[in-house]
């Protein structure tokens, strides 16, 4: 069975498809008997979850139908593979409604573990975790930014990869994000990730929030240090902005710099972080009607006159939701 969803606007016609797969043989097209659904992406640390109701003991549900923690939820727009992923709690009560929440397999990357990585690209570090917990993989772009050594002492996986990445952006210059793509892990360069799309005054937009802010990780004044094992001294290195602290004030941030880097790479990454840190973060939260184009990660052209913006935004979260034959999103954004 499928269920036709009819929507006002350029998206047309969403034909959903959502099915439940219980790993004993049996596979269900529950389109006609799930209500809500609401998809969640992030860029950074979450896994992406898809929460959706069914109706107990509704016209369409056969006899054997049954929902379990475990069983594989596949969720399909229009064609384009949405979300595959696992049920990880079953929310009921008196009523007729059945609350059910999936994960896609980074779920399981919350688990903590040891480990110690040594000359390694961020998508070592991937592929080494992703083995070791029989997690399936995909395409992992190889990063030309080499890693000299992490240890991880009793940290959860995705903390881990979280920080080989924010090594590889601090360090390497380029950002990178990854995901898991409709059952398997993915690393791409975020300059790849789809471009072109706009929501603005004319285009999607029904409402919207801006933020510009130095409160949080924005600093003028940054000082590393390294301990030299061979002198038994610490040593600092400093860069900072004076125009910027006489308007701001001092914004300090001190740090320790990675093992292994010499003078010249470790001058490279204080100019990164100044580049990074030393401005004003700007966000941006809007609602616009939904298109499963968008997700955490992706870039889109944000259009406000009121605003005086027309520029390029990162996602950094992403919810859909697809109700009453309804798709509207909301979407969390950053300048990077």
């Amino acid at each position: 069975m499928q269920q036709q969803i009819s929507l006002d606007g350029k998206q047309g016609k969403l034909k959903e498809q959502l099915w439940l797969d219980d790993k004993q043989g049996n596979i269900w097209d529950i389109s006609e008997i799930a209500g809500e659904i609401t998809y969640k992406t992030s860029r950074i640390g979450k896994p992406s979850s898809l929460e959706f109701t069914l109706v107990k003991g509704s016209l369409y549900q056969n006899s054997k139908f049954t929902y379990e923690n475990g069983y594989v939820v596949k969720y399909i727009s229009s064609e384009v593979e949405i979300f595959y992923g696992y049920i990880f709690s079953v929310d009921s009560g008196k009523d007729e409604s059945v609350k059910i929440k999936a994960y896609d397999q980074t779920r399981y990357l919350t688990a903590n573990q040891t480990y110690k990585f040594v000359n390694a690209t961020a998508a070592d570090v991937i592929k080494r975790i992703a083995t070791d917990f029989q997690l399936k993989m995909g395409d992992l772009i190889q990063p030309k930014y080499v890693i000299p050594r992490l240890l991880f002492d009793n940290k959860k996986l995705i903390d881990m990869i979280c920080e080989a990445l924010d090594r590889t952006l601090i360090y390497g210059g380029k950002n990178y994000i990854f995901y898991d793509d409709f059952g398997k892990l993915v690393l791409r360069d975020v300059e790849e990730m789809p471009y072109g799309f706009v929501i603005g005054d004319n285009s999607l937009l029904t409402d919207y929030s801006y933020t510009r802010s130095i409160d949080d990780q924005t600093y003028n004044k940054i000082k590393l240090y390294r301990d030299n094992k061979d002198t038994g001294k610490r040593e600092t290195f400093v860069h900072q902005d004076s125009g910027s602290i006489r308007q701001w004030g001092l914004l300090f941030l001190y740090q320790k710099a990675d093992d292994g880097l010499n003078e010249g790479q470790i001058d490279a990454m204080l100019k990164t972080l100044m580049t990074l840190r030393n401005r004003e973060t700007q966000s941006l939260k809007v609602d616009a009607l939904g298109d499963f184009r968008v997700r955490a990660g992706s870039y889109v052209n944000i259009q406000i006159e009121e605003l005086k913006i027309n520029q390029y935004f990162l996602v950094d979260e992403c919810t859909h939701k697809v109700q009453g034959g309804v798709h509207t999103m909301s979407l969390d954004l950053k300048v990077v």
